[in-house]
């Protein structure tokens, strides 16, 4: 089988300890992650996990991209193709599998699926007690159209795929006959969240990049349009933020589980901040044009800490 490439920064020191970073092709992230864990001294190696596999017979249990039979110290998952559900399934349990292997996996399997699947985030919020729009998500046509007639009263609804992100499919829902059928939704799944308007000719919301149970930057993304996300042209501006949308990042963040997340945050009308998605996979493009923090070293301290603490506990074993 083929090996990944050789790390994008060494020093020939092959002692230093590893972290193995899961993404699906190489972009703008991978050597700012890079840099920041080599001046750390740790190195990385990229893992592609459509290339990784179970292998009963090898010391491990598993083949992994770049490492063979071998582990790396620590994973960090910066993307996750798509595909089959299959094989998305079979690349989940990669991770699933590292960490039953003592692998440090940031974020790991079970955050990834809490966050990916938004009906499981809404409830994982919604059960916390934290703030966030409304929701409801139902596979059946009749349901949904029945949410929309009893809910559009109180103001629109947003569709939103379940499996969607940077904004893209969003559709707002101001009456029931434009809820789209069956065969024009993705998966078959209606997603409907109250939608959050704000005052003003400017809409805007706020992304939170929490990392182990604090907020380390943050950023106000604006727009002529109710989508603000970035990818749709969203404008990222410096923000300070208060201590209560702080401490709702943190929650949401600890509600799926998540070592490090992008928190969404918009005030609703009442000028209470509410939360709309957690993501377990964050860029961090826009938000470190804002910012003076290095996301990227941060992160390389945290997970170094991290690795610390559990290699601590296991001398005390």
């Amino acid at each position: 089988m083929r090996r990944s490439p050789e790390p994008f920064a060494t020093d020939g020191n092959v002692s230093r300890p590893t972290v193995a970073l899961v993404i699906d092709r190489t972009d703008w992230h991978a050597p700012q992650i890079a840099n920041a864990l080599a001046a750390r001294r740790l190195a990385m190696i990229p893992m592609r996990l459509h290339l990784c596999a179970f292998s009963t017979q090898s010391p491990t249990g598993l083949w992994l991209d770049g490492f063979g039979e071998c582990l790396p110290d620590a994973v960090l998952v910066r993307s996750l193709s798509g595909g089959t559900f299959e094989a998305v399934t079979l690349r989940l349990g990669i991770l699933h599998a590292l960490r039953e292997r003592g692998v440090a996996v940031w974020n790991d399997a079970r955050a990834i699926e809490r966050c990916v699947d938004k009906s499981t985030t809404s409830f994982l919020l919604s059960r916390a007690g934290i703030a966030t729009p409304p929701t409801w998500a139902t596979q059946s046509y009749e349901q949904a159209r029945a949410i929309v007639q009893r809910e559009i009263a109180h103001g629109p609804l947003v569709l939103k795929p379940l499996f969607g992100s940077q904004g893209r499919g969003l559709r707002l829902i101001s009456r029931p006959d434009e809820l789209p059928p069956a065969e024009t939704v993705p998966g078959g799944v209606w997603y409907l969240q109250r939608f959050v308007g704000v005052e003003g000719e400017v809409f805007h919301d706020f992304r939170l990049f929490v990392v182990r149970g604090r907020v380390i930057a943050a950023m106000q993304r604006r727009s002529t349009h109710w989508i603000t996300n970035v990818k749709r042209g969203g404008r990222p501006v410096a923000a300070v933020v208060s201590d209560a949308m702080k401490s709702l990042a943190v929650d949401a963040a600890a509600a799926v589980g998540a070592d490090f997340a992008g928190v969404d945050i918009l005030h609703a009308v009442d000028q209470r901040p509410t939360v709309l998605e957690v993501n377990s996979m964050p860029a961090w493009s826009g938000l470190q044009k804002v910012t003076s923090a290095n996301i990227a070293g941060v992160l390389a301290d945290a997970l170094i800490t991290a690795l610390a603490a559990r290699t601590a506990r296991g001398a005390m074993a």
